[in-house]
């Protein structure tokens, strides 16, 4: 569990119903992460793509967005947008997940996200995940299902540029979507940056957290200081 004053993870854990969703909804904390803690470990799980284009996406995507760090990526193949009706193969791979690593930090979907698979997925993971902080990342779609959120990463910057570089550079299968472009991701970070009195930031749903207020360095909660 990551504490208030308590400094930065070592062992992430980053979970999405798509290829994608994590690099949309958390790819600027994973840059930031990465970049300021070399060799961080971090366990990806995506339930659908795998076995082909998208797949492919997704490695060489996680990869540029997880530099240095010791990442270890399973793609299962379940089908998309029917998530809720394969309630147990989901929770098996979460219980693998669980066995593999015990994180300090899981990054996942909303339980309010308007998207039957993220929601879905979000709900199962305090399941597998009982006693450590999950932050719920956000992803922009036309339910415009985007709320007040409870905690914010600061992106550079350059941290946010490179993302929705990395993001055009590395999802092509996404690039006919209407919704996929550099003003949709930037402009999103920019509320969010508004929101915590940074240029840019991502945001994320905090479910519960448990706070030390007693430790010896006090401080604000931040991920990659």
């Amino acid at each position: 569990m990551i504490r208030l004053g308590a400094g930065g993870p070592d062992r992430i854990v980053a979970v999405g119903a798509h290829c994608d969703d994590i690099a949309i909804g958390a790819g600027g904390t994973l840059l930031t992460l990465c970049r300021a803690r070399p060799g961080l470990r971090v366990d990806a799980l995506v339930l659908t793509g795998g076995g082909g284009e998208r797949e492919e996406e997704e490695r060489a995507a996680l990869a540029a967005f997880c530099p240095g760090a010791d990442l270890r990526l399973t793609v299962h193949k379940l089908p998309d947008g029917r998530l809720p009706a394969h309630w147990e193969e989901v929770k098996s791979a979460l219980e693998e997940l669980r066995l593999q690593s015990d994180p300090d930090l899981v990054l996942a979907p909303r339980t309010d996200d308007a998207h039957q698979d993220h929601r879905g997925l979000a709900r199962l993971i305090p399941t597998a995940f009982r006693d450590h902080l999950v932050l719920g990342y956000e992803i922009v779609k036309w339910d415009g299902d985007l709320g007040r959120m409870s905690a914010y990463q600061p992106l550079t910057p350059e941290i946010a540029e490179d993302k929705v570089r990395l993001l055009q550079e590395h999802y092509a299968s996404q690039r006919h979507r209407p919704w996929y472009d550099r003003e949709a991701f930037l402009g999103l970070a920019r509320i969010r940056g508004i929101e915590c009195h940074e240029r840019y930031a991502e945001a994320f749903a905090v479910t519960k957290l448990t706070l030390d207020l007693g430790a010896p360095t006090p401080g604000a909660l931040t991920l990659g200081d």
